[in-house]
């Protein structure tokens, strides 16, 4: 077998998730690679998925951690293993999976990052400049953090997505999954100005080099389709000027977690950011409790205890031990009460 090459058996699996369950590009090419780096240390056995054990499934998950793989690398390749061989049951290519019941750990929940509201500020104020790219950026970071949307979905909008007078932008989700989401006040008015003959179309080149490429929103200088890299480094670079970290995810977690400590409704934000769980999008709301917490001890009326005046005629033991700076439990008790 070639090197990067599967076998027939995967190959058909691979197939089976782009056509049966709609999967992402990305998300195949990175089943692709987990697969090819699992045949291959089947084949230095001798071995391969079609008469692969568990003996060889836990050896081969022990090899990775001895790479020294993330916990989370770890649990999407054992992930991608599991798919082959439960399709290959499936399909009656094989009798048994060796990877039914397989321990791999349970990976701990990983809280969304969000930027605080004025640093998200500071980076859309910080946009300067009218030129064509300055357009562009300032709609792209306007977009993602209006709509949750991933990189991958703004950059995959077509013009056709944003036709119509509602306020909504048509988006892309994983396994192409449609949504409609509102666009805030400020993003429709980026958009708008990219959109100017000033904007996108002093980038636009005579002739189209991919027939997809005159559809798309968002181009690059050389008026192709903004890649997914490039719409990276114009959000890093973005926050760099302004001295705030940008990630690729870091407007979407933002928009969620600022809508949640607004008063949204989770299921709102679940629909926004295209979840097919509600539980992946209460994350967002561990993060808000701290504002819960202060929101809740600025507004209600019985959040903390009332502040008594010393009564000079008592002079017992408690108010002793209180006289001389040392916590006392009556104290304690009279908070934890209210």
């Amino acid at each position: 077998m070639l090197l990067g090459a599967l076998s027939p058996s995967a190959e058909e699996y691979l197939s089976w998730l782009s056509v049966e369950r709609g999967r992402a590009a990305n998300t195949l090419a990175a089943y692709r690679s987990d697969l090819v780096h699992y045949e291959a240390a089947l084949g230095a056995r001798g071995r391969t998925p079609l008469d692969a054990d568990r003996e060889d499934v836990e050896r081969y998950v022990a090899e990775l951690r001895a790479e020294g793989r993330s916990a989370a690398s770890v649990a999407r390749a054992v992930s991608s293993l599991r798919g082959l061989h439960r399709f290959l049951v499936d399909e009656g290519t094989t009798a048994t999976d060796p990877t039914r019941d397989l321990e791999t750990g349970r990976l701990p929940a990983r809280l969304p990052k969000a930027l605080p509201e004025d640093a998200v500020e500071r980076v859309l104020e910080g946009i300067s400049g009218d030129d064509p790219v300055a357009r562009r950026d300032r709609a792209l970071l306007e977009l993602l953090y209006a709509t949750g949307a991933r990189v991958s979905e703004a950059i995959g909008l077509n013009l056709t997505d944003l036709a119509g007078e509602d306020g909504l932008v048509r988006l892309y989700g994983k396994g192409s999954k449609e949504r409609l989401v509102p666009l805030g006040s400020h993003a429709a008015s980026a958009l708008a100005r990219w959109l100017e003959p000033q904007g996108r179309d002093a980038l636009a080149p005579d002739r189209w080099q991919r027939k997809g490429d005159a559809e798309a929103v968002f181009l690059n200088t050389r008026g192709s389709r903004l890649s997914r890299q490039s719409a990276f480094s114009a959000v890093r670079a973005r926050g760099e000027a302004v001295g705030v970290e940008l990630g690729p995810h870091s407007l979407r977690h933002s928009c969620a977690t600022h809508m949640l400590a607004h008063g949204a409704d989770v299921r709102i934000v679940q629909e926004l950011l295209g979840h097919a769980s509600v539980t992946t999008t209460q994350l967002y709301t561990k993060v808000t409790s701290d504002h819960l917490r202060a929101a809740y001890d600025a507004a209600h009326p019985r959040a903390k205890a009332p502040v008594r005046a010393p009564d000079p005629g008592s002079r017992g033991i408690a108010g002793d031990r209180e006289g001389r700076g040392r916590p006392g439990r009556r104290r304690a008790v009279a908070t934890a009460d209210v």
